[in-house]
């Protein structure tokens, strides 16, 4: 009985990217981790905050984020991130700083877990002399290409010019210069500068968490692990761990969503979703909304408030659209993805290309129509359609409604839908079979289990 009293408590304090993509992850990761024996402090920041009710047995501490009201607001995700590098370097030190020091006797901070995108904490990590590991909540392919930032900029491919869009990347096939992980936008260098600090910081950590697994994306593991030079735990797919679903969503998820494909046939429905952050001009909702109603298949599709260009929510619908559907389209705010994509009546997803929707759709067999927005989701994207081949991209610039009822027969009614849906299947028994004992990311999860207690020693 003394003995067990002399064994410390290891506890683990994690520090999400206030960004959906980026919370539901850590959270996922936190409960894997706590099943694991592990206590676990959040700090967040007061700004897009998790609810600390759905996560009772974890700890929430929270941060001030110092931004002006037109910086909180911003739609334009990179000058978000870099200025929360910015503004939470003194409130977060001063709140880790507490926590170490405020620890019980019986439990010890052995490790702080960071978003990769939150570069600033190797340095307050290394200053109060407190291991390191970040969580990528990318795919590891295009994290991949983020080293490769200078070779690109100097041969030419960066920044991108209209001219060279469909140059094939010699050093990344499939890719072609438009695939490559940027944003369009005014002042890339700001962006360049963001990825060289947070893959500069995650080569100085003491290893990488990612959700995905080893079957999936072994090449570029095995290329980050030669440059990077740091232990790897590619233990996903999180939310597929056996543990008890508590919703980290920052929107209310309509439950209607479930009721309605309650009623329709099995593999009929698409499900549409663009994500947390992608934005419509008011053209190409319109072309959606044709495209999926002459296609004449069911559809589930969430439309955000604020998502389409000076309009609150479903405005520039024609009068009478839905009703003259006869039922066949439901249209909600949000939805419950993970149960929605494991729905029988699901038969695809058309999808903005995220990392978390598309392990998600792998993970259930559902095979995706993929139109990508910036970054991560342009290489996703690819690979879905070039190389996994468990879905079809929507690779012109200018959405039509005619090319969306297209790949929707395609991948609904026709042979090469069929082919599709038979490897996402295969995929899926791929990433259930790796958490079962003896599975990849079941190994990785015990070797980093057994990491952080020696980071804790």
């Amino acid at each position: 009985m003394e003995q067990q009293q002399q064994i410390k408590r290891l506890r683990l304090v994690l520090f999400p990217l206030p960004l959906q993509g980026h919370i539901n992850p850590m959270l996922e990761l936190a409960t894997i981790l706590y099943s694991k024996g592990f206590s676990i402090t959040l700090i967040h920041i007061n700004f897009n905050s998790p609810n600390p009710s759905n996560h009772p047995h974890f700890t929430f501490h929270s941060i001030p984020h110092s931004l002006s009201e037109a910086e909180a607001t911003t739609k334009d995700a990179i000058s978000l991130i870099t200025h929360l590098n910015i503004n939470c370097v003194e409130p977060f030190k001063e709140c880790l700083a507490r926590l170490i020091s405020n620890a019980l006797d019986n439990e010890s901070v052995c490790c702080l877990i960071a978003d990769a995108m939150f570069h600033f904490t190797q340095a307050v990590a290394d200053s109060l002399k407190l291991p390191r590991l970040v969580i990528r909540t990318t795919s590891a392919t295009s994290f991949g290409i983020f080293p490769a930032f200078p070779l690109l900029l100097q041969k030419g491919y960066l920044p991108l010019q209209v001219s060279r869009l469909e140059e094939p990347v010699v050093e990344f096939p499939p890719l072609k210069v438009k695939d490559l992980p940027v944003m369009n936008m005014r002042n890339p260098e700001k962006f360049y500068e963001l990825i060289s600090r947070a893959v500069s910081e995650t080569k100085a950590s003491s290893g990488v968490i990612w959700n995905t697994f080893e079957e999936l994306e072994q090449p570029a593991l095995d290329s980050i692990a030669k440059q990077l030079s740091i232990p790897m735990f590619p233990i996903g797919p999180f939310h597929k761990y056996n543990l008890a679903y508590s919703s980290s969503s920052l929107l209310v998820e309509d439950q209607s969503s479930i009721s309605w494909l309650n009623t329709q046939p099995p593999n009929s429905v698409i499900y549409v979703s663009f994500g947390s952050l992608a934005v419509l001009s008011e053209a190409e909702f319109l072309e959606i909304a044709w495209g999926l109603a002459n296609s004449d298949q069911p559809f589930l599709w969430v439309v955000r408030p604020g998502s389409v260009h000076g309009s609150e929510w479903l405005e520039p619908l024609p009068n009478g659209f839905l009703e003259n559907l006869g039922g066949r389209g439901h249209v909600v705010k949000w939805a419950p993805q993970q149960q929605v994509l494991g729905h029988l009546a699901i038969g695809a997803f058309w999808t903005h290309s995220g990392w978390n929707s598309t392990m998600e759709s792998i993970c259930e067999g559902v095979p995706m129509i993929c139109r990508p927005s910036f970054i991560d989701q342009n290489v996703n994207a690819k690979y879905v359609s070039n190389v996994w081949k468990v879905g079809v991209q929507l690779e012109n610039e200018i959405l039509e409604r005619g090319e969306i009822k297209r790949m929707i027969i395609k991948l609904m009614r026709e042979k090469e839908g069929e082919e599709i849906r038979y490897r996402v299947s295969k995929l899926k028994d791929m990433a259930i079979s790796c958490l079962k004992q003896g599975g990849s990311s079941y190994k990785y999860l015990e070797s980093l289990v057994n990491h952080i207690h020696s980071l804790g020693h």
